[in-house]
This record gives C-alpha cells, sequence and structure tokens, in this order.
C-alpha cells in the first residue's frame, strides 16, 4: 500500500521497487537461482531444482502473515523459506529437502536486497541522465545569458546562466560515475552460509556459490559475475553506496535551492513548468509555489541522518550482527526512494524550466553598476595599488547604493579613477561582459565531463 509520504517524496516505480513485496520475490528468486545452481553442481536432482524454481515463481504470499511470524524469530527468512518448503513439499516430499539448502537468512536477504538495489539504480540512473541532460542543454543554450552572481544571498560579480547550469551539470554527471562505481562493488550476491564458509555445502560449495552469482548477475554488466566473498558483516561497499545515495541526494537539492530562490516573485528568474493544481495555494490564487524544489530540498533534509544511521551500524558483531545489519531494512529503502524522488523531481523541474533572460538582465542591472566594483578596482590597483584602488571604488560605491547616482557617474567623481582610467575604460570594465574570464572555458569542461559520463 502506498504511504502518503512515498506519494509525496518519491516515485510510483521506486515505491515498488523497495517494498517489502519487491524484497519477498527477490528471495524466492534467490531460493530459485541456489536450487538450480545446486542442481548444475550435481547435488540436487534437476527435477528438484525446476520444480522448487517453479514454486517460487507461482507462490501466492500472505505478507501480514510473513510479517507477523518473521517478527518472533526477527528475520522474514524463517516464514518464507517455511511456506516455501511446505509448498514444494504438496508437489514433491523429496524436493522439498533442497529448499534453502546450505543457505542462511542473511544470505537470501542480502541478495534480495542486491536485486532490489539493481533494479533501483535502473530508475535512479534514468532520471539522472534526464537531469544532467536537461542542464547540458540549459549550459549550451544561455551561454551569454548575463545575470547576477551572488554569494552569501549578495549580489556579486555577474555570471552567465550557462556557467550556473554547468556546474549543475558537472554535479549530476559526477554522481552518475560515482553511481556506477560503487555499485559494481557492492552489487554482490551474498552466499556465505551460517558463519560464511559454506562448510554445509562440502567440496562444492564454491562452486555452487559462483553458479548462484553469475545466474544472479544481469547481462547488462552493472554487476560482475565474479567469486563473490560472503560479506555478512562487512557493509563497507553497500555504504559507499549508500553515501553516493546521499550526496546525489544532496546534488538535486542543490540545483532545487538555487530555483527557488531564482523563483521567488520578486526575483522570477526562472520558474518551475506549469501543470494545473501543481504548486497552488488554498488560500492565495496569486502563488506559483515550488513545489518540485520543495520535494528535493526535503530529501536533502532527511537523507544525511538516514546515511548517517547506516554508518553507524557498521560496527557489526563477528559473523552476524545484533542490530546493525537489521536496522538497514527500515533504512535504506527510505534512502532510496529519497533520493530516486528527489532526482525524478528535478529533471522534470530542468527539463520544463522557464527561463526569463530579461528579467536576470534587468536585475543585473537594476543594480547600476555596482556588480562590476571588483573589475574596475582591479583595473585600477594595477595603476595605484590594491589599498588605494580599494578605497576610492568604495567610496563611489556607497554613493550608488545610497541611490543618488549610478556607478558609472559616481565614478567619474573620484579624482584618482579619472586620473588612470578614461570614459571608455570606464564603461568597458562596467560592461558584465568584461567578468566573463575563463566562464566558456569551464562550460566547456562541464560538457566534456557529462559525454565522458554518458558514454561510460
Amino acid at each position: 500500500m502506498t504511504t502518503w509520504d512515498d506519494a509525496f517524496s518519491t516515485t510510483a516505480e521506486l515505491t515498488h521497487a523497495m517494498s517489502d513485496s519487491a524484497l519477498l520475490r527477490g528471495m524466492l528468486v534467490f531460493e530459485a537461482a541456489l536450487a538450480k545452481a545446486q542442481a548444475e553442481a550435481g547435488l540436487a536432482s534437476p527435477e528438484a531444482a525446476t520444480l522448487i524454481a517453479d514454486v517460487c515463481a507461482r507462490l501466492p504470499l500472505d505478507e501480514p502473515a510473513l510479517f507477523a511470524a518473521g517478527a518472533k524469530s526477527a528475520t522474514l527468512a524463517l516464514p518464507l523459506v517455511k511456506r516455501l518448503t511446505e509448498a514444494v513439499r504438496e508437489r514433491d516430499p523429496a524436493a522439498a529437502a533442497w529448499v534453502h539448502f546450505g543457505a542462511t537468512s542473511q544470505d537470501v536477504l542480502d541478495t534480495a536486497l542486491v536485486l532490489q538495489l539493481d533494479r533501483a539504480l535502473d530508475l535512479i540512473e534514468a532520471d539522472l541522465m534526464r537531469l544532467a541532460s536537461a542542464c547540458a542543454r540549459l549550459a549550451q543554450k544561455h551561454r551569454s545569458t548575463a545575470m547576477l552572481g551572488r554569494t552569501l544571498l549578495q549580489p556579486a560579480t555577474p555570471i552567465v546562466f550557462g556557467l550556473k547550469a554547468a556546474q549543475w551539470l558537472a554535479a549530476a554527471a559526477d554522481c552518475l560515475v560515482r553511481l556506477r562505481a560503487c555499485a559494481r562493488r557492492a552489487l554482490v550476491v551474498q552466499f556465505g552460509g551460517a558463519t560464511g564458509t559454506l562448510a554445509s555445502l562440502g567440496a562444492a560449495s564454491a562452486e555452487i556459490a559462483a553458479l548462484v552469482n553469475r545466474s544472479l548477475t544481469p547481462a547488462r554488466g552493472r554487476r560482475e559475475a565474479r567469486a563473490a566473498l560472503p560479506w555478512h558483516t562487512r557493509r563497507g561497499d553497500l555504504i559507499a553506496l549508500t553515501a553516493e545515495f546521499g550526496i546525489a541526494t544532496g546534488v538535486c537539492a542543490k540545483i532545487a535551492r538555487d530555483v527557488s530562490l531564482m523563483m521567488q516573485f520578486e526575483v522570477s528568474e526562472a520558474m518551475e513548468p506549469a501543470e494545473a493544481g501543481r504548486g497552488a495555494s488554498s488560500a492565495m490564487p496569486h502563488k506559483r509555489n515550488p513545489v518540485r524544489c520543495l520535494v528535493a530540498l526535503s530529501a536533502g533534509l532527511r537523507a544525511p541522518q538516514l546515511v548517517a544511521a547506516l554508518m553507524a551500524g557498521m560496527a557489526q558483531e563477528h559473523e552476524r550482527a545484533l542490530g546493525g545489519w537489521q536496522a538497514e531494512s527500515a533504512v535504506l529503502p527510505e534512502l532510496v526512494k529519497l533520493c530516486g524522488g528527489a532526482t525524478a523531481a528535478m529533471a522534470d523541474t530542468l527539463e520544463g524550466l522557464v527561463v526569463d533572460e530579461a528579467r536576470m538582465r534587468a536585475n543585473l542591472d537594476s543594480l547600476r553598476g555596482l556588480p562590476m566594483t571588483e573589475m574596475v578596482a582591479l583595473a585600477l590597483a594595477q595603476k595605484v595599488g590594491r589599498e588605494a584602488a580599494h578605497e576610492s571604488v568604495e567610496r563611489a560605491a556607497r554613493k550608488t547604493a545610497a541611490g543618488k547616482v549610478s556607478l558609472a557617474e559616481a565614478l567619474r567623481q573620484e579624482a584618482l579613477v579619472t586620473a588612470h582610467l578614461s570614459d571608455a575604460e570606464i564603461e568597458r570594465l562596467l560592461d558584465p561582459a568584461s567578468a566573463q574570464g575563463a566562464t566558456q572555458t569551464f562550460i566547456d569542461l562541464a560538457l566534456e565531463r557529462w559525454e565522458q559520463a554518458r558514454a561510460g
């Protein structure tokens, strides 16, 4: 059942991928793969393996009953394996002996989690690709769209909107690269038996482990079909992946913060795409709230605590954890759903972002040259020294800030300025185009980084 939080904070596809139902079905996928591997290794008969796999594919599940039974043993594996064994026994008592043979509860649960994360990453990667592609289009289109740079929430030297989008792009591309790298290490089948030795399978243990891992490794290449060293209490690779989910959520929240500030009515430089009923106010008909940004910002506030909880559980006891591993089952799905919800929300936002170039320029021009004080001061400093130049330009800036004159006029009232800078030089230095610096190179670097990430 979809909760309000799921409806608000994530997508229907991720809600399903990280659901208890998907976990249970993943557990049955593991049990089917285990039976088939035992048959290939010559332990179980092919008929028994086929029967077990067929039952796994068709088994109806009473989730409330399984949850109630699992609470008593603190693991869902026990009641599920019992239910599976009973269903197999009804068709062939001999085949039932091979259900879950040689495995432990954590094997089936961790592997089911890996299968869930694999599907969730498909969804998150697709939205990250959408997000980055939208950033790339904005960076290209707005290479020359001048706007205020803002530092500490105050007007700073001008930038172009394309550079802001390029910074978003670089962050999204980096997330994609790191998520893929962490997934290759973390999404490994768990199969070690009671204490990570697979002693119950004897001489066939290594072969069966390899067969299970190979059969559950997708052909598309995210996970490698390599020998799977059990990781029951070695959670580093998994936690590194969860940290990347947290970082990706933070990247989306940063973009959401920028867009929501630009969307303030008195700023009005950009707007989320319009949609009937989205962003409406129950009291004020004029409002158009940044609700997609709200989703990402809310996720950005929640994600760090979830990552911290997962990291806190890494000090796991001996060969099976008491509490640390179990805590992951609630925390990790929430984190993944928040990450996916934030990514989808910001991909939707940037794909339809309404950019008001004229308002960007108007907001810049409304300050009557003040954002260009650094450029003037630097040019003057080359002739009279930094301190004297700074004092002279600062006096002019105070007059402009007081609403008396434009910065150009105020500068012409400064004897030190007029002694060393001509009217033409002052006009050139007050043109936002003079503050470009390495902007175009930086945009190109971000686009290049995205091309590499997309190809990888």
